[in-house]
């Protein structure tokens, strides 16, 4: 009689699990097929003159976004013209783009995370010059900033309502420090300007003596024509409170600054530009209050699904718990939940039966070769020596044979009735 060598313990549970194994890896393998590809770790951010705000912004953003390995390249450009462009033909992945300045983009595609703070629109002019309105600009030298510029389009629009033009006018493709020494050296009257109240051109001329800005008096009217612009004030003495500059409360009219991408930017990572934008931008300033920025108000693009959800609801559960990398990963994979899911479900009314069949084979195969002995005896063709020779080799193979301790009580009954076999041989020698 032979008996088979027990299995080894890693092989054997490789019979049990195997199977359920391969399947659950082949369902991965296919839920794999729909799983939005991570998003990427080197991207371009148009922004301005590296003089100005944008491209300041632009290198805090990166900064911010560094902290989760992702490489943020800042572009240098002449301004939201520009960067429209850019982000149009796939020069940049997000822009800065200043309100008022819609009309540059020719694909309709462009949509928008937020706006971010006010950018103050500043038109000085030489004094003694009495300029009380803009209508008051008629057949002066007006500098309006420069070919692909934020600035231009809004000066054009507002020189425009007040029937302003290149025929009654001259009107210089000039801006930022350009316009400011033209200004100063007299060689131009006036010069738009859209920058921050900090910004060292604002400063520099706000300082001269030479120049003042325009108050809008009519800033509510422009607000109405314009729902782009909104009306701010720069309080008296705020600038230098002990020279008293501005020596007059002023109204101006603002733009606002707004990040603007394309409907392929991942969507974690506008999450994540967006959290960047809260931290630099959430304390306000002179013209903002805390917390008011960055908004889903004062937009020319339509505001991205997912940055709606932000400002709804905050940042995604995930990303508030866990780092950027680890958010983004639970976040793709969970289209692999469900899958797993219908699989588990079967396997996992499908795997106990399976398994108890397999610890109980490992008992009841030893009864066929105890039966065996025992049908011989009756039928009286074995001696009582060779009976009892494979009865012992049968019981020193069930004495090495190990189960689950929630099996030994099988294996004790197996034990108990090659007893019940060799106590009937015994009896029968006698």
């Amino acid at each position: 009689m032979t008996h088979a060598a027990q299995p080894h313990p890693i092989k054997d549970h490789l019979h049990i699990f195997g199977p359920a194994l391969v399947i659950i890896l082949a369902g991965f393998i296919l839920a794999y097929q729909f799983v939005k590809p991570a998003p990427p770790t080197h991207i371009r951010i148009a922004t301005g003159d590296p003089a100005g705000a944008y491209y300041l912004f632009g290198q805090k953003l990166a900064e911010y976004v560094a902290r989760e390995d992702i490489l943020l390249e800042v572009v240098t450009t002449q301004g939201s013209v520009d960067n429209i462009a850019l982000l149009e033909s796939g020069g940049a992945d997000i822009a800065f783009v200043q309100s008022g300045t819609s009309a540059a983009s020719r694909s309709g595609e462009l949509q928008a995370l937020g706006s971010l703070y006010f950018e103050p629109i500043w038109v000085f002019y030489r004094k003694p010059l009495e300029i009380g309105q803009l209508t008051d600009l008629t057949g002066k030298r007006i500098a309006i900033g420069t070919q692909g510029s934020g600035t231009r389009p809004v000066a054009l629009q507002l020189l425009d309502d007040n029937a302003i033009n290149d025929t009654n006018s001259t009107l210089i493709l000039e801006g930022g420090e350009a316009s400011a020494e033209a200004l100063l050296s007299g060689a131009i009257d006036a010069a738009f300007f859209i920058a921050s109240p900090k910004s060292p051109v604002v400063t520099r001329l706000l300082q001269s003596g030479q120049v003042q800005p325009l108050n809008f008096e009519r800033a509510d009217a422009y607000t109405r024509l314009h729902r782009h612009l909104s009306a701010v004030v720069l309080p008296q003495g705020v600038i230098d409170m002990q020279h008293n500059i501005p020596p007059q409360s002023t109204t101006l009219l603002a733009a606002s600054a707004s990040l603007v991408t394309t409907p392929a930017l991942h969507p974690a990572l506008i999450d994540l530009f967006l959290q960047a934008a809260e931290s630099i931008h959430g304390q306000g300033g002179w013209f903002e209050q805390a917390g008011q920025f960055p908004s889903a108000e004062f937009l020319d693009y339509p505001l991205l699904k997912e940055a709606k959800r932000f400002y709804d609801y905050g940042p995604p559960f995930l990303q508030r718990y866990l780092p950027f990398w680890a958010a983004t990963l639970v976040d793709r994979l969970k289209v692999m939940i469900l899958p797993l899911l219908a699989l588990l479900l079967p396997l996992i009314k499908i795997m106990p039966p399976i398994y108890r069949w397999r610890m109980r084979s490992r008992i009841y195969r030893w009864y066929r070769d105890i039966l065996n002995v025992d049908r011989k005896l009756r039928e009286n063709s074995i001696s009582h020596a060779d009976a009892m020779a494979e009865l012992n080799l049968v019981e020193e193979d069930v004495s090495k044979l190990s189960v689950p301790l929630s099996f030994a009580d099988e294996l004790y009954d197996l034990r108990l009735h090659i007893g019940l076999v060799r106590e009937r041989l015994d009896t029968e020698e006698k």
